[in-house]
């Protein structure tokens, strides 16, 4: 059976369902494109709970260094205030995409600062101000990011 937390956070019952399905898929560079123009490295999906679990651990690492503010990464439960975007608060977080080139250190999360059961879909933004990351919503919820990439209905995945 496969696990539906990563990091003590339940997964969206929409992606463990369509993990099991097996339509938790990437849905092409151009669906990619027209959702997240943005975005300009490639992304590859992280494709189930195992693999979340290890792709997060880097934002442990970010936090975890004071040094490290590049990266626009902490922990909400050591921050005097609250968390809000352009931060992102890797306690509240679970990565969902990494860019397929590695180095290239970007990434889309559920940032369950939202909404536990449908968390809002950020990604980090390097080309805005290339001095330091920014962390923008992607989508207002998960549900709305699979709508808008088509995976609902998908019948016929692409990897």
């Amino acid at each position: 059976m496969t696990p539906s937390t990563v990091r003590g956070l339940a997964l969206p019952t929409s992606l463990m369902s369509l993990i099991e399905r097996g339509l938790w898929r990437h849905p092409g560079d151009a669906v990619l494109t027209e959702v997240i123009p943005w975005f300009e490295d490639p992304l590859a999906f992280v494709k189930n709970p195992e693999q979340m679990t290890y792709a997060s651990q880097s934002m442990d690492m970010f936090a975890d260094d004071p040094h490290s503010t590049y990266f626009r990464q902490a922990r909400g439960s050591s921050s005097a205030a609250p968390l809000e975007l352009p931060w992102l608060d890797v306690e509240q977080a679970v990565l969902i995409s990494i860019t397929r080139n590695p180095g290239d250190d970007g990434a889309l999360a559920l940032d369950y600062r939202t909404d536990p059961s449908d968390p809002r879909v950020v990604g980090s933004d390097y080309w805005a101000d290339p001095l330091m990351c920014r962390w923008r919503v992607v989508a207002p919820t998960f549900s709305d990011f699979v709508s808008r990439l088509g995976l609902q209905g998908q019948t016929h995945p692409i990897d």
